[in-house]
């Protein structure tokens, strides 16, 4: 059973190096090159959405083709997916501008953000807040009492969420 919730955090853990595939300039993001690409043979798969199509819908079906395509070789639910976002970090305000990009990509269950153009520490820092879901207090009744099976629409989170709700 793996220890982390992508064979990419086990490895940085062990100061291994960390391998990937895919496009900067897009990606095929359909339900059939996800199951493909759950067998993959890199620890994640870069998804180039800064010059490429930000293409949500395509993006819900290669996660929904990644879950039931795997579990991974290493026996992970899939394989890390990374997604290099469309909008600069030239600022603070333009973070939380674009802060529904983040909010939709992380919902539709990618493992990783990656702002290709972070300029300022305060954008950086912007970033991570907007990145951050505020739970309630109490968010473990919360998520029971909704009989919730995470908090993603393709259900990638549910599994790890859950240990915690339990």
């Amino acid at each position: 059973m793996p220890k982390r919730v992508n064979k990419a955090i086990e490895l940085l853990e062990q100061d291994q190096p960390v391998y990937y595939t895919g496009s900067h300039t897009g990606a095929n993001l359909t339900y059939e090159a996800g199951k493909e690409m759950a067998k993959t043979w890199a620890d994640y798969i870069n998804l180039g959405m800064e010059h490429g199509p930000f293409d949500l819908v395509g993006l819900e079906n290669f996660m929904r083709g990644l879950v039931d395509g795997g579990p991974t070789n290493s026996g992970h639910r899939t394989p890390a997916v990374v997604v290099e976002l469309p909008m600069d970090g030239s600022s603070p305000d333009v973070i939380r501008a674009n802060a529904w990009q983040l909010r939709q990509l992380l919902a539709i269950g990618v493992h990783g953000l990656l702002l290709c153009h972070a300029e300022s520490p305060e954008a950086v820092k912007a970033f991570v807040e907007c990145c951050r879901y505020p739970f309630p207090d109490d968010w473990r009744r919360y998520a029971t009492e909704r009989r919730t099976q995470g908090f993603s629409r393709t259900g990638i989170c549910s599994t790890h969420l859950g240990h915690f709700c339990r």
